[in-house]
């Protein structure tokens, strides 16, 4: 690993939130003389008992619209390219290729407990389960792994039992709180406190580039009414035209966890955009669609 400058736009946050760490931006020599660029929480490596990541579009071998380190076999890539690209994360983070472990997003807020016999579900053979947006596991080794192009990653780490989790966390997801319904699944499965738990809230799309209707913004207003003036902000438009807001998913799964009970000092929040990055990050509304994916993990050790 070498040390290099930023490459990465960042957010200024307000005062009141929780920054808890900001991340790190971390580059690897690859095998093949590349260069891979993670992101990393040090609020996670504190505890010194997970390998975990946010992964960038730097270090792979994609080309065109996926190009370089696009982690998705879904969006047309070629499967080669993907796997190669697997391999190398693999060897970075000292992880065994065979011990990934795939969600099945489909925007809901099922949690799935993971066990030795998942390993390589996703990746090396063919899930057995769907609709699974978040993981939860307390096996040392088991990759957790999910995927992303301006949703929100949720990391979970419970230091005391050795556990963890990872999930995925869209518009839809955060007005369902998948933060506290995976801080149910820890404390159901594990004994997991809410008090003693260190989050993650990683890379994903920014306040000011999330532009909502104003049906998804009833919706929030709805289920965050005493934080309405927070996480949603009325944008002016022509006279007759739909209105539109700007959501801040961020702030908004800050606040989840916060009420699940997370401490406010056990909450790392992104001061990065994957839509302000491009050249960086994939972004679903930057590409208009066009793009590979980007991959959290999480792996007790």
């Amino acid at each position: 690993m070498q040390e290099h400058f930023s490459v990465i736009r960042r957010k200024k946050r307000a005062q009141e939130v929780c920054t808890a760490g900001s991340l790190r931006e971390e580059w690897h020599d690859t095998e093949n003389g590349d260069r891979m660029l993670l992101l990393k929480f040090p609020l996670l490596e504190s505890a010194g008992m997970v390998q975990h990541c946010f992964t960038t579009r730097k270090g792979g071998v994609s080309r065109g619209i996926y190009s370089t380190m696009n982690l998705s076999f879904s969006r047309g890539d070629d499967r080669s390219a993907v796997e190669e690209n697997f391999r190398r994360l693999a060897a970075v983070l000292g992880a065994d290729y065979d011990r990934f472990v795939f969600t099945d997003q489909t925007h809901t807020t099922n949690i799935r407990k993971v066990t030795s016999e998942d390993a390589g579900a996703g990746l090396m053979r063919k899930r057995d389960y769907t609709e699974v947006d978040g993981l939860i596991t307390d096996e040392p080794g088991l990759m957790l792994s999910a995927f992303f192009a301006d949703c929100v990653p949720l990391y979970f780490l419970d230091p005391v039992r050795r556990a963890i989790g990872l999930s995925h966390s869209g518009w839809r997801g955060t007005v369902k709180r998948m933060g506290a319904v995976t801080v149910d699944a820890m404390k159901r499965e594990y004994g997991s406190r809410p008090e003693e738990l260190l989050c993650a809230i990683g890379p994903s799309i920014c306040r000011d580039c999330y532009e909502v209707s104003g049906d998804v913004a009833e919706v929030f207003a709805e289920a965050f009414p005493e934080n309405v003036t927070e996480i949603l902000n009325r944008k002016t438009h022509r006279p007759g035209g739909e209105e539109k807001y700007q959501l801040d998913l961020w702030r908004a799964n800050e606040i989840v966890l916060l009420e699940a009970g997370v401490r406010r000092e056990n909450i790392a929040v992104t001061d990065i955009c994957t839509c302000c990055n491009p050249q960086i990050l994939f972004s679903h509304r930057a590409s208009n669609g066009r793009r590979g994916n980007l991959g959290g993990f999480l792996c007790l050790i």
